[in-house]
């Protein structure tokens, strides 16, 4: 059984791929829960009409994600925090305080889009990923 992805579906796809899934797995599909619908030949012109006209705005989007990218490789950023003993913080730096501070640059980044593999517990240098939308 052939499905198209109406939206992107973790380990599946992105919106728009038709998936073949066996079918037995249907109860386990994104079909039901109104993530896919059924590859038929109209739904499949349907499918690439709806991509065609989608890869403008897709090309737009990732210009902009590109220029806020290139002005987070920009910046820096430092936190005057208290330590104690061995550099330990009292407290930590999170991805919240992260995403305030960018805020303050005038760079609009949400806090779930900062990624630290833990909160920052230590007086280092470290680095953090930031997913990039255009808003």
């Amino acid at each position: 059984m052939d499905v198209i992805l109406r939206e992107d579906v973790e380990k599946l796809g992105h919106a728009g791929k038709v998936v073949h899934r066996q079918d037995g797995l249907r109860p386990q599909l994104p079909a039901p829960r109104g993530l896919a619908y059924l590859a038929t030949d109209g739904n499949r012109r349907r499918a690439r009409r709806g991509a065609a006209a989608a890869r403008p705005a897709a090309a737009a989007e990732v210009s902009g994600a590109r220029g806020v990218a290139a002005k987070l490789e920009a910046v820096s950023l430092s936190f005057n925090m208290k330590a104690g003993e061995g550099d330990k913080l009292f407290g930590s730096v999170t991805a919240g305080d992260i995403a305030e501070r960018l805020q303050a640059e005038g760079l609009q980044v949400d806090r779930k889009a900062v990624e630290l593999e833990e909160p920052s517990r230590r007086w280092a240098s470290n680095r953090c990923r930031s997913g990039c939308t255009p808003t």
